[in-house]
């Protein structure tokens, strides 16, 4: 087992490209082709759970925050980062993070936090704009099927809670083979009309090069014709926050207390209750106050994340309750899915969830 293969199961679940601009997600410390002992899995990387992986004789962490945010000119172990990666690097223990690629997906930190509170229909709160392209290509009509399913196969033809989406139309195709082609149907040098079925179907950008290469395995023909559109339409099995609803109202204090006991808090601070009752639940792993707005225009009856700000509170305009939660403890069960991720593909693969609670945050 190396490096490189934890990374793809991953990965497959969560892609680098869902990351935002500032986030430093993927293989931080180590190289792909190491030879794996074993992985531990965390919240955060600090110098003991470092300590805790070499004392366990496993040499790949996996994180939800990255070790790394920003570039270091100087490894002198004058900071917690600085001491971290040194001493990762001096014992050869790789350390990979995904962070706000996990935030986005369907099965992340949001939805889990809504598997924690067993919300149904669920949607994603901010979908993402910009993810989906449309594939648009011409084939022999008794070789449509073959295409479709092996477009489909890469990852094409989602659509919301449907798979194998297409449009079909059919029409005549024309072509002249010069003289150095090899043409599947028709001869060189003659015009060649060919009964066609025009396939259209969608996929997110960044399995554009699975498709395109499964495009070209499946045609028939020696130059492919297809057209790629950018889409404006949103992705809704991508990004950040979750809504859902409880199976039936609760009152809320009743729920603010189960919040806290669920979630482990040390205490939570929230607005006032302008709801007798909640149902329609916003939520959002980590720093979620920039979401507020969304919570409110899909008329939440509350709101639960971390690190609200004071001034931020006041933006709830009693139009729905917000619930600092806190981070660590929105994002605690997040070591939960990528122990989830792995062993479901890797089951004889050594893994750990490391006993070190990172919160540098404490209640009195």
């Amino acid at each position: 087992m190396k490096v490189k293969d934890i990374v793809a199961v991953i990965e497959e679940i969560a892609p680098l490209s869902y990351q935002e601009s500032y986030d430093n997600a993927g293989l931080i410390v180590g190289r792909y082709d190491w030879e794996l002992t074993g992985a531990l899995i965390c919240l955060d990387v600090v110098e003991e759970v470092v300590e805790e992986a070499i004392e366990k004789g496993l040499n790949l962490i996996i994180s939800h925050h990255p070790i790394v945010f920003k570039g270091l000119k100087r490894f002198n172990g004058n900071s917690y980062v600085e001491r971290t990666v040194m001493l990762a690097i001096q014992n050869n223990i790789a350390i990979y993070s995904a962070h706000t690629n996990l935030d986005s997906v369907k099965g992340g930190v949001s939805d889990k936090m809504c598997d924690v509170l067993n919300l149904k229909n669920r949607k994603i709160l901010e979908p993402v704009s910009d993810d989906l392209k449309k594939l648009v290509t011409y084939v022999p009509c008794d070789k449509a099927e073959v295409l479709r399913n092996s477009l489909f196969e890469a990852g094409a033809g989602h659509i919301g809670n449907y798979d194998s989406c297409s449009f079909n139309s059919s029409g005549e195709g024309t072509f002249k083979a010069n003289e150095d082609a090899s043409p599947y149907v028709g001869e060189r040098g003659e015009l060649h009309y060919e009964a066609e079925t025009r396939i259209e179907t969608v996929f997110p950008k960044h399995l554009q090069g699975k498709v395109i290469n499964a495009l070209h395995r499946a045609h028939p023909y020696e130059e492919v014709a297809y057209d790629i559109y950018s889409l404006d339409n949103k992705n809704c099995q991508v990004g950040l926050g979750m809504i859902g609803e409880l199976e039936m109202p609760m009152d809320t204090l009743a729920f603010l207390k189960k919040l806290k006991d669920v979630f482990h808090c040390g205490a939570i601070r929230y607005t006032p209750i302008v709801k007798d009752q909640v149902q329609k639940v916003a939520l959002c792993g980590g720093s979620g106050s920039f979401l507020l707005s969304k919570a409110k225009a899909a008329k939440a009856d509350i709101y639960i994340t971390g690190d609200f700000k004071y001034h931020e509170f006041f933006d709830a305009e009693g139009k729905l309750i917000v619930a600092d939660i806190g981070h660590y403890e929105s994002e605690q069960f997040t070591r939960e899915i990528f122990y989830e991720i792995v062993t479901k593909k890797f089951p004889n693969f050594a893994v750990r969830i490391s006993e070190i609670n990172s919160n540098p945050i404490n209640y009195l």
